[in-house]
């Protein structure tokens, strides 16, 4: 219906490598495309759809009250200025007896009343709807408004005796101004909705006749509450101290993994339903990350990415020219979101999604120009930079990390002792830059010192007796300056032979050297690396709530009101001194 649609996915088509795919431009509603001999609708197995939203001129060219397709037939017509429904209509008559289908529209199909709301229980009644998925607002391009997707499946409708719902408008990422569906967000909505999984505050099964209480209403809150609970403040806490057993209680999560070091944190008050600190609050962080449980759960997931990294490590370095990068990716990151499926704490699409990210930001290039040219490690000139070089598929970080380790020592060494020079004349500088300073003769219009101009100023007070502080100063600088110089040249030099050491050692790289360095140094460290700073995460979120709740509740009121009539006792007698009484 819209020409800047079709051209968009003329263009889709040609980038996913289908430049003589059909795109059909017309008005489906109105002048359906596909029909049989007869005149009829064509039926599916299978359809999907998006079609535009709340689109008010979708009876233009028709007249859907005599309708040739019979497509609102048992069901009703929709409101004039809206077709949304028209669509899913066209949608449910365009399938066979046992068609699918998904279509995506307006949050508002879901809840809107009159004319809709009679379609909407029509269509519910006759079983039509399988599941529907709420999706984040500000997703597409020319609207903000939440959308969702209803799935159809015409197959056992007549016993259907429910709508699986899911309430994934939490789960995105910002991209520029709009929201982005990340892979982990879609593979948990494919995964949740295949299996027809209960998870609480995302999904449940509703049952049609919760659905008729609600008078129809299919909106997604009514049934499922995503909100998170609310961090309530406790005044007896507040008044008396102590943590709340309700705020311990709800890092459940943690306790089951860490089952003793509940104990290990916390005594029980005196108090009915509140707990102690045992510890001073500066040792929260240090008990928990040294809590032999805690240690225990890391080696555990360790070891979870160790069996996963052995399995696939083989696997990796067995591509060639040929490989499938698609394939490759399919496989590595269903299992490693299997591997990671049963531990706690951690979830595992979290690990997915790190994966995945770092796939497709490195991993995925790399395999393509594995699959393209084999292993090779080939040099070319860095864009942009005068005599440098790297490689794409072996940066040569990877190969000085592994051969040269110690030529790279040395060079930070020259560096750091190079620093401490700079660091000297910069505390000179600071000393001796004021107006009356005795550098201030030696700086430039731009307020730079410049070896040169020290140099004509130590030959222009050699022999003035009076400039002999100036001139000790205007020498010891001198010499930093030349101590600097040496170092650079030092630090130059060692990078230069450095340099002519790894070109070399790329010359003479073999190929299972090459799938050393890419695979164990570079894929398998980068990926080990997010996984270490997910539980990084997850460790610092539990030790800043306990710190949280700790210093929170941490003087009762008695106290804080002592401190304050001390704090204000001391200001009344500041004020009497400065001649003040009130």
């Amino acid at each position: 219906m819209d020409n800047a649609t079709h051209a968009l996915a003329r263009m889709n088509m040609i980038l996913h490598g289908h430049p003589t795919a059909d795109i059909w431009h017309d008005n489906t509603l109105s002048k359906p495309y596909f029909k049989n001999h007869d005149g009829m609708l064509k039926t599916f197995d299978f359809a999907v759809a998006n079609p535009p939203f709340s689109n008010k001129a979708w009876c233009n060219g028709f007249d859907p009250a005599n309708d040739l397709y019979e497509r609102f037939k048992g069901y009703g017509i929709p409101p004039k200025k809206n077709g949304d429904y028209a669509f899913l209509l066209h949608m449910i008559r365009s399938l066979k007896s046992k068609g699918k289908g998904a279509i995506i529209l307006p949050h508002g199909v879901l809840f809107r009343g009159n004319a809709e709301a009679e379609i909407r229980k029509n269509i519910i009644r006759k079983g039509f709807i399988k599941g529907i998925i709420g999706l984040p607002a500000n997703l597409f391009y020319g609207t903000g408004i939440p959308a969702c997707i209803i799935v159809l499946d015409k197959e056992n409708a007549d016993s259907r005796r429910g709508i699986f719902m899911i309430d994934a408008s939490k789960g995105f990422v910002k991209d520029g101004n709009k929201n982005r569906l990340r892979e982990q967000d879609i593979h948990k909505i494919v995964d949740v909705f295949n299996k027809q999984t209960e998870v609480p505050k995302y999904a449940r099964m509703v049952s049609l006749d919760e659905i008729e209480r609600n008078e129809y209403n299919l909106n997604i809150p009514r049934y499922i509450d995503s909100q998170e609970a609310e961090d309530i403040q406790d005044i007896e806490a507040h008044l008396f101290a102590d943590i709340p057993n309700r705020d311990i209680d709800d890092l459940e999560n943690y306790w089951k993994v860490y089952p003793s070091l509940k104990n290990v944190l916390f005594t029980r008050s005196p108090r009915e339903g509140y707990l102690k600190l045992k510890i001073p609050q500066e040792e929260i962080k240090h008990t928990i990350f040294s809590h032999s449980e805690f240690v225990s759960y890391i080696h555990d997931v360790d070891a979870v990415f160790n069996k996963w990294q052995q399995k696939n490590i083989p696997l990796l370095k067995n591509l060639g020219t040929g490989a499938k990068p698609k394939k490759v990716i399919h496989d590595l990151s269903e299992d490693i979101l299997q591997a990671f499926a049963d531990k706690n704490l951690i979830d595992q699409y979290d690990v997915y999604q790190h994966f995945m990210t770092y796939w497709m930001e490195t991993m995925q290039d790399d395999v393509y120009l594995i699959a393209t040219d084999g292993w090779k490690a080939e040099l070319s000139p860095v864009k942009g930079k005068k005599d440098e070089w790297d490689s794409d598929l072996v940066p040569k970080q990877l190969v000085i990390n592994r051969y040269f380790a110690e030529e790279q020592k040395a060079i930070a060494q020259l560096e750091t002792d190079r620093d401490a020079i700079s660091r000297q004349m910069e505390e000179m500088e600071e000393e001796h830059s004021s107006e009356e300073g005795l550098l201030e003769e030696v700086k430039t219009d731009k307020g730079k010192i410049s070896k040169g101009n020290v140099q004509k100023r130590i030959k222009e007070i050699k022999n003035d007796a009076d400039a002999a502080e100036e001139l000790k100063v205007l020498e010891a600088y001198f010499k930093l300056i030349e101590k600097e110089a040496e170092a650079s040249k030092k630090i130059k030099d060692a990078q230069m032979a450095l340099d002519k050491k790894v070109i070399a050692r790329y010359k003479a790289l073999t190929e299972d050297e090459v799938k050393i360095l890419v695979v164990d140094d570079k894929w398998m460290a980068a990926i080990c690396q997010d996984v270490k700073s997910e539980m990084e995460r997850i460790s610092q979120r539990l030790t800043r709530r306990i710190k949280e709740l700790a210093e929170r509740y941490d003087a009762p009121m008695s106290e804080l009101k002592t401190k304050v009539d001390e704090l204000e006792t001391k200001v009344s007698k500041h004020l009497e001194k400065m001649g003040f009484a009130f």
